[in-house]
């Protein structure tokens, strides 16, 4: 019994030897670790996370793991590594990457290393981000034909100083700094931008931009549309210097429109509301402001309209119209400055001619008794004095006036009607103007040169019709009378079919009205002439 208990022993002994045996003959040798690359997250322009995974540490101790990258494939850890702790068995672990540039391709692999070597995980790729600045665009404002102003606010610099910053601006959306822009300074905050160069009447999409060493930012995008070009602003100053075929006025251009002035002047006609394109005109140089200019080759004796005008891109402009008249010539060569009262065109002064318009002499008769025993053409100066007519005029017979050529061709004596339509147009009622004697209650100091008449109330001369106190020779006896105190002018119409009578008017001094009476032909009298046949 004792034999084989030990038998057994000795049994077992062996069978738990050949079991070691087989169990250390089995064991394998250690390898290189097995790692995989975690997904990259948290990217920014410069950083981003990734780490990897210790899928098996190869029968040995992991000594060192992380990621390794770089901007070329199958980085290694001769690049940028991280080194991100060791363990024992498989694990997973994170790793911060840093350092990297905005707008940059990368290549990155995790990696472990044990006794036995280095293992890289599969290759992953990523880009990091273009960070820009955050800002807004500022509303539009002071739009003009040609500029604006805008501007815009930074509110973050993202990440890097601000460098330029401003305005751009296209006539398409998206504007951008390859175009038209502004430079406004640096940094972050806000900031206003002038916007020049415009063209009128037109469209124009704005945003604001900030450039930082990451690219340039946009605001939100902004449109306007400029103003137009107008007609500039021009008024008419009056005429001046008027003579026979000659006048003088100008204008001021007060505005240009906003567009350069590319013509000014004159224009002018005969029936009103004158236009470059049809009338004369004159042309002179200059922008805005006032100018002048003269008128020539007009027609004497004749009224006129004038406008001052000014030319831009946008048209033409036109000043206020002015109504004016040449002074009238008779045949002799004395020039009468003339006078636009209503519709009726008036001598500013009394005739001085010796001769009817188809040239006959009229005789200059002196002697008292020849000249009340006439029954033709006469004339006289007052008190024989030739220097007289230069301020007054000559005296003439109605039989000078009744030949129908007294004035000059054009023109005529005015008749009884004629002194009419200029009594009412100046304010003396109609039943009064069809009345003989003193009519009417202060017409008469309308007629008056304000400073002639010696003792007389104030005379506003109102209607510019300026009479003088010229005198009279008496039909009864030649002699001559009221000079400084009286006038009678001539009408062509005779007193009521009393053959050697023809109706005149007066002015006195001392009566504010107009009178109208007949005197016989024989009288010396003033005449006036008025336009028309």
């Amino acid at each position: 019994m004792k034999i084989k208990k030990h038998l057994n022993i000795l049994q077992v002994t062996f069978v738990m030897a050949g079991l070691l045996f087989l169990l250390k003959s089995c064991k394998k040798d250690p390898v290189v670790p097995v790692v995989s690359t975690a997904q990259v997250t948290e990217l920014t322009a410069s950083t981003a996370r990734s780490g990897g995974t210790i899928v098996s540490n190869g029968g040995a101790e992991i000594i060192q793991m992380g990621v390794c990258w770089a901007t070329s494939v199958q980085p290694t850890i001769d690049n940028f590594t991280t080194s991100d702790g060791i363990t024992s068995g498989s694990s997973a672990y994170t790793s911060n990457i840093t350092g990297l540039q905005p707008g940059i391709k990368y290549y990155v692999r995790a990696y472990a290393r044990n006794s036995v070597g280095l293992a890289y995980g599969d290759e992953l790729s990523f880009t990091t981000p273009t960070i820009t600045a955050t800002l807004t665009t500022s509303a539009i404002t002071d739009v003009t034909i040609a500029t604006a102003k805008s501007g815009g606010n930074i509110t973050s610099d993202g990440g890097a100083a601000v460098t330029a910053r401003g305005v751009c601006w296209s006539k398409s959306p998206n504007p951008t700094v390859s175009g038209d822009c502004t430079s406004d300074g640096q940094g972050t905050g806000s900031f206003t931008s002038n916007i020049t160069g415009l063209d009128p009447g037109t469209k124009y999409y704005v945003r604001a931009y900030a450039t930082n060493e990451l690219g340039t930012g946009y605001g939100d995008e902004r449109s306007f549309t400029t103003d137009k070009i107008l007609l500039p602003t021009v008024t008419t100053s009056q005429v001046s210097s008027v003579g026979v075929t000659t006048a003088s006025a100008g204008g001021n251009v007060t505005s240009d429109g906003g567009g350069t002035i590319l013509a000014r002047g004159l224009c002018w006609n005969t029936s009103g509301e004158p236009d470059i394109r049809v009338d004369d005109f004159t042309t002179v140089g200059g922008t805005t402001g006032t100018f002048s200019s003269t008128m020539n080759s007009l027609s004497a004796g004749t009224i006129y309209y004038v406008r001052a005008y000014a030319r831009n891109s946008a048209g033409t402009a036109y000043g206020n119209e002015v109504k004016f008249s040449t002074s009238a010539a008779d045949i002799d060569g004395n020039v009468y400055p003339t006078v636009i009262i209503g519709s009726q065109l008036w001598m500013e002064k009394d005739l001085k001619t010796s001769r009817l318009n188809d040239g006959t002499s009229i005789p200059n008769v002196i002697d008292d008794t020849t000249w009340v025993h006439l029954d033709t053409p006469a004339y006289c100066w007052y008190d024989d004095d030739s220097s007289y007519g230069n301020t007054y005029g000559m005296i003439y017979n109605w039989y000078a006036v009744g030949t129908g050529k007294l004035c000059p061709v054009g023109w005529k004596v005015p008749s009884d009607n004629d002194f009419k339509v200029l009594e009412v147009y100046i304010g003396m009622p109609q039943a009064s103007a069809d009345s003989a004697g003193w009519r009417g209650t202060d017409e008469g100091t309308k007629l008056k040169n304000s400073t002639a008449w010696q003792g007389d109330f104030p005379n506003s001369n109102s209607s510019g019709w300026n009479a003088l106190p010229g005198g009279y020779r008496y039909g009864k006896d030649g002699g001559y009378v009221g000079l400084g105190y009286n006038t009678y002018w001539w009408s062509s119409t005779e007193h009521w079919g009393i053959p050697i009578r023809a109706l005149y008017r007066r002015l006195r001094s001392g009566y504010r009205d107009i009178y109208r009476e007949g005197v016989n032909k024989a009288g010396g009298k003033m005449v006036r002439c008025l336009k028309g046949n």
